[in-house]
């Protein structure tokens, strides 16, 4: 009899033992939950160093662990992909890659790299999602129980292209009171509600990924009023204070990264730039180089960012009360991460830009840019596309049965391959489907004794490219040279050190040389 079995009857006794004692049943194997943000930045929850009021994830991870090394894929959809099935995107075809037929946004899976509520299954979970998807296949082809689909981020207020368990709904009219955001956690509880209902005998797996804060800047006007006047400052001051906060908690030592004056959006559309006005810019220009008319918009832009934020931080508020009042709370593993670093891209998409519109408004399509991405990703260099820490650095708070319930600050090098074998493993999950090759993954460490493990972590996205070896990593910029950085001194990528340490520097150029070799080789398979 396998593992899973066994604790099958398990979980039948104590669910009888659950029933005398007046305790909910199917508190026996954990449940699990998994909240993904899109684009959040490493610094901008308030246990990561920020002013953005998020009393609930504060909570979390007070009684819980937050993790400063752990990453995502610098992008949405290859950190789907990887999150779900425990590989890297390049080797299941989720992203483009050289010598990789098929790769990317429309790419398809292997057989052999089902999601994880495939495996889940095998101990009896029960699998719900809630909001965006972008993974290829559909949430209940692949594994999901019931799912409600939001295709149509750019639409916060009113979106076109959105699912219930893969039937496609009525689009919603402007005017009412549908906001991403509020409606992603809706379904997500009704998911809650009908598994208390009719499947209390089974743990659950719940993964709700939100849009936010993901451009077009969209939040009700309430929660935007409450940050009117914070960044009046300006984003040189708030990012001072932020690196000062983040210090305090122990987070990140070293230096800060210098601001990059002269980087961009990853991708040039100056004619879109042009669309959202004169006090646009799209540079990270000091502060006092605007004019007071841009310095009001600039400010006004990162209240609605700050407003998005808040407004998921409320929401998951309500989704953790939910499994308090179903009794699951000390059975239940929360994990809370970003999709990507926060983003400097610019430009206009969905249904425009109206720059009469009140700022957060439905019809205005506003990005934060490069000089409030450089505040949200501090303390490091880079965006969202870019592999250096700015782009791939996520704030991951962990917290449930198992793990150290302390409010402790963990620096081991973390991946979001990883959530496989952590889930599988907590799971009892013994025979796992597919048979593709192993998984890079490793299971993270949440109790008392921090891992030893040296890892090794891989990154390509459009031609940036990346290594990380125990405390070295080199990066580089597509079509440039390799850099290397000893990331237990220099965190923020300030010192290369490729002239200086060159055997160091061809050490891991071979690393990241053989793994695309053998990941080129992983996608051949059916």
């Amino acid at each position: 009899m396998n593992r899973c079995c066994l604790l099958g009857l398990l979980w039948s006794w104590m669910g009888w033992v659950s029933v005398i004692h007046g305790a909910e049943p199917g508190s026996r194997s954990p449940n699990f939950v998994v909240i993904l943000a899109d684009d959040l930045g490493y610094s901008d929850l308030g246990c990561y160093g920020s002013e953005i009021q998020t009393p609930h994830l504060d909570s979390l991870a007070a009684s819980g662990l937050r993790f400063t090394n752990f990453y995502n894929t610098a992008r949405c959809w290859p950190t789907r992909a990887a999150l779900l099935t425990g590989y890297y995107a390049q080797q299941v075809r989720r992203d483009a890659f050289p010598g990789v037929a098929g790769g990317g946004t429309r790419g398809s899976r292997p057989a052999w790299a089902p999601l994880l509520p495939m495996a889940l299954k095998s101990c009896g979970y029960r699998s719900y999602h809630s909001g965006k998807w972008h993974i290829d296949g559909t949430p209940l082809t692949s594994g999901f129980d019931r799912s409600y689909r939001l295709d149509d981020g750019g639409r916060n207020f009113h979106p076109k292209g959105h699912f219930e368990d893969d039937v496609k709904l009525p689009a919603v009219p402007p005017g009412g009171s549908y906001y991403s955001t509020t409606h992603i956690t809706e379904r997500a509880l009704a998911h809650l509600d009908e598994h208390r209902q009719l499947h209390a005998d089974r743990p659950f797996f719940q993964f709700v990924a939100y849009v936010v804060p993901h451009f077009p800047l969209h939040a009700p006007a309430s929660d935007i009023a409450k940050y009117k006047d914070t960044y009046r400052v300006g984003w040189d001051q708030i990012r001072a204070q932020r690196w000062k906060k983040m210090q305090t908690l122990g987070l990140v030592t070293g230096e800060m990264s210098a601001v990059e004056y002269q980087v961009g959006p990853p991708y040039d559309f100056p004619n879109q730039v042009k669309a959202f006005g004169p006090n646009e810019v799209n540079r990270p220009v000091p502060w006092n180089d605007l004019t007071p008319a841009q310095q009001e918009f600039q400010a006004d832009k990162m209240a609605i960012h700050a407003a998005m934020v808040d407004r998921m931080d409320q929401e998951i508020g309500r989704l953790l009360q939910r499994i308090r009042d179903m009794g699951q709370w000390d059975n239940t593993v929360v994990m809370f991460l970003s999709d990507n670093g926060c983003s400097a891209e610019m430009m206009v998409r969905d249904d425009g830009h109206d720059p009469e519109a009140a700022p957060g408004s439905a019809a205005t399509h506003l990005c934060l840019g490069p000089g409030w991405s450089t505040v949200s990703n501090s303390p490091f260099r880079r965006h969202k596309a870019w592999v250096h820490e700015g782009g791939i650095a996520t704030p991951m708070v962990v917290r449930g049965p198992g793990v150290l319930a302390n409010g402790a600050v963990r620096h081991d090098p973390g991946h979001v391959i990883d959530l496989w074998p952590t889930l599988t493993d907590l799971a009892g999950v013994t025979a796992e489907p597919g048979t593709g090759p192993t998984r890079p993954g490793v299971a993270m460490s949440l109790g008392e004794t921090s891992s030893a493990v040296e890892r090794e972590l891989w990154w390509a996205h459009e031609g940036n490219r990346a290594l990380r070896v125990s405390h070295w990593k080199i990066t580089a910029l597509k079509d440039s040279p390799w850099e290397l950085y000893d990331l237990t001194t220099d965190r923020a990528e300030q010192h290369n050190l490729a002239a200086t340490h060159p055997e160091k520097l061809q050490e891991l150029t071979a690393r990241w040389n053989q793994r695309a070799a053998e990941f080129q080789e992983h996608t051949k398979r059916p």
